[in-house]
């Protein structure tokens, strides 16, 4: 196999030639150097020179595994789709595509490289129009719920069969990571009765409010996993990248569930949603927005967990269900919400985690 690798070129990264044939045809690369740092991918910058003698420089990440190839084609079609709404959001993918190391089937995704700072916070105003740009200029090819390839998020592949209810898809997408979580886990019977009655009579309330009564929401794309770590200032421009994304078209809410984790410590700043909803408002019932909130932090946390046996994502997450079960469906066996598990009633949330854990909070990052 050692021809299928390119020859003389400088830098600490084995380039493969199936890289080099997605690039344009007489490109030159020059070097590759591992940059970055990723749980589930190995990543790179690589400089070339173009046919017309102008110098290029993409970011590569190569991944193997059971998910990787729904991983990088999903990623790649997920930029694709955000850059047809706002084009400078997101880096320009420019292939993906798949080699073989040994035995090992790999698969790449190339874009356009971009210098970043990502510890810099994005600035609230600028960014939150970005965002309600993508949620508001977006419209489903189908008109419902759902995307048009599988996407992952951390390894995990999300459910995207196209739903004209919104508590339908959503149930679809929950379903997946807790599924995922038991699997990392374990069986809890507590936690499978919470389940149990969130999906059969909380989400039907909760999300079943939003498509009747004469109301209605359309489907939008969002990013799927915009958190800190997935963003970066560039350099150049001033301009906050998001990238990492595992796009479908859903309720716009559904965008800042990860905003209410552990894990956030610019979104869990009010600034950011409160220029967001100069934008757009709250869907009706507006005095319900909290609560989807919650709901929607389920997703992220349970990802969470099924990525990192033992983290706390899944008794916070199971906490939750708690409080929204009291709510909506009290159901006497269940075990009783405990406000000092909350991390939105205790603060927990507000502790700098910016950095001190990276790689566990790179469940929903770098995939």
């Amino acid at each position: 196999m050692s021809g299928d690798w390119v020859p003389g070129i400088a830098g600490n990264f084995p380039l493969h030639q199936a890289v080099v044939e997605a690039m344009p045809k007489g490109a030159i690369v020059l070097s590759a150097e591992t940059y970055g740092t990723s749980s589930w991918s190995q990543t790179a910058k690589v400089l070339a020179t173009l046919p017309d003698g102008s110098p290029k420089t993409y970011f590569l990440k190569c991944s193997s595994g059971p998910s990787a190839r729904t991983m990088t084609e999903g990623e790649y079609h997920s930029a694709l789709a955000i850059r047809e709404v706002v084009s400078d959001f997101v880096p320009k993918p420019a292939a993906w595509g798949e080699y073989h190391d040994g035995q090992t089937s790999v698969y790449f995704y190339l874009a356009d490289f971009h210098d970043m700072d990502l510890r810099a916070p994005p600035d609230p105003k600028r960014f939150t129009a970005k965002v309600a740009e993508l949620h508001s200029k977006s419209k489903s090819p189908t008109g419902m719920f759902g995307f048009y390839t599988p996407t992952v998020l951390g390894i995990f592949e999300r459910t995207v069969k196209w739903e004209t209810s919104w508590a339908q898809c959503f149930t679809n997408q929950l379903q997946d990571v807790i599924r995922y979580d038991n699997e990392t886990n374990g069986y809890w019977p507590e936690f499978d009765a919470a389940c149990k009655q969130l999906i059969e009579a909380v989400i039907p309330r909760l999300l079943g409010a939003l498509q009747s009564e004469g109301r209605s929401i359309e489907p939008v794309l969002i990013h799927g996993s915009l958190w800190e770590q997935n963003m970066g200032v560039d350099m150049e421009t001033g301009d906050t990248v998001v990238f990492d994304a595992g796009c479908t078209y859903a309720h716009n809410e559904m965008e800042f569930g990860t905003w209410r984790g552990s894990w956030a410590y610019h979104f869990k700043k009010p600034v950011y949603m409160r220029f967001y909803h100069n934008h757009i408002k709250p869907s009706a019932p507006k005095h319900e927005w909290d609560d989807r909130n919650r709901l929607y932090s389920l997703h992220p946390n349970l990802n969470d967990s099924a990525g990192h046996p033992g983290s706390i994502s899944r008794s916070i997450a199971y906490n939750d269900m708690l409080f929204l079960c009291e709510k909506y469906a009290p159901l006497e066996s269940l075990e009783k919400y405990n406000p000092e598990n909350d991390i939105r009633a205790t603060g927990a949330y507000s502790q700098d985690t910016t950095h001190t854990s990276r790689n566990h909070i790179r469940a929903l990052g770098l995939k």
